[in-house]
């Protein structure tokens, strides 16, 4: 048996899909089911229960779970805990940032790098919350910045911040509005980026705002953020973003850009800070940090 074969079992387990848990996995449906069927040939149980719409655990998988969880959480534990037998007293560490973090947050984590300097040199590191996410489960990140949700259960999270959202329109359209409805957004196209960039919450967005009968989409294909308000700008689009004038989102506003809040719903994106449970409990090698952490972040600002 191949620990690969484990964290596939895990993922499609934690998704009870093929395809999310591929995408997740970054490979092909195909093939990660032909892994689990000769993880189940080398068992000799079945591990799922398979129909065309529905993917469910047998009594075999549910019992193999959580002794799957524990071999790669041990596995993955293996590099900070040899750190920290033969490190350095001082190191550097990595705290992940995904884009568009609030700069009140940003003086927190400044906060955060000056407590814990004396032992730990705190390094920011760029990228989307599902890559930093899976970064921090992996250990190459200490601890992270991320957009919520966050279901992975081995990790700890605490939300940070709660920021209301808005529609990003064409100025020279809402002129004289002080706040939009979703049926006013209906002939436009709602801009989206790849799921590897966008966090978790906006696809609960997307079906919302595919059911108030929106139903043009611009697909992006990266995070590109001026090619956004470019869209937005020529009086095709609209997208939804932070409201708050602080954000550093409000930065790439163009002349025919304005964000409004809506009128007939309340969206609202929450920030965590997250970290390995092992790596923060009694003797883990980040127990100090976290401790730090949670004093500084414990309190979630809006």
């Amino acid at each position: 048996m191949e620990i690969l074969h484990l964290r596939y079992f895990v993922a499609v387990a934690e998704e009870l899909s093929f395809s999310q848990a591929a995408r997740k996995l970054h490979m092909a449906a195909s093939p990660l089911s032909q892994r689990i069927k000769d993880l189940e040939h080398e068992l000799g149980q079945q591990l799922f229960e398979r129909s065309t719409h529905e993917v469910s655990l047998t009594q075999a998988g549910t019992a193999l779970l959580p002794m799957a969880r524990e071999v790669l959480e041990n596995i993955t534990s293996i590099p900070w805990r040899l750190r920290e037998a033969v490190g350095p007293e001082r190191r550097t560490i990595f705290l992940g940032i995904p884009a568009g973090v609030h700069p009140d947050l940003r003086e927190k984590i400044q906060v955060l790098q000056e407590r814990c300097s004396t032992r730990y040199e705190l390094k920011r590191w760029p990228g989307g919350s599902a890559g930093l996410i899976t970064a921090v489960h992996d250990g190459r990140l200490a601890l992270s910045v991320a957009r919520l949700p966050v279901s992975d259960p081995a990790l700890e999270v605490i939300e940070v911040m709660s920021e209301k959202l808005g529609a990003a329109v064409p100025a020279d359209r809402f002129r004289g509005r002080s706040s939009v409805g979703l049926p006013d957004l209906a002939d436009l196209s709602y801009v989206s980026f790849p799921a590897d960039h966008t966090p978790a919450y906006f696809e609960q967005l997307d079906a919302r705002l595919l059911s108030a009968g929106i139903k043009k989409r611009v697909r992006l294909p990266s995070a590109d953020y001026a090619g956004v308000t470019e869209l937005i700008s020529s009086g095709i689009a609209f997208s939804v973003t932070m409201l708050g004038p602080k954000s550093p989102m409000q930065l790439y506003r163009l002349d025919n850009v304005v964000i409004l809040p809506f009128d007939d719903f309340d969206p609202e994106l929450k920030t965590g800070m997250l970290w390995r449970k092992d790596r923060a409990a009694k003797g883990g090698d980040l127990e100090e940090l976290i401790t730090q952490a949670k004093e500084i972040f414990g309190r979630t600002m809006a």
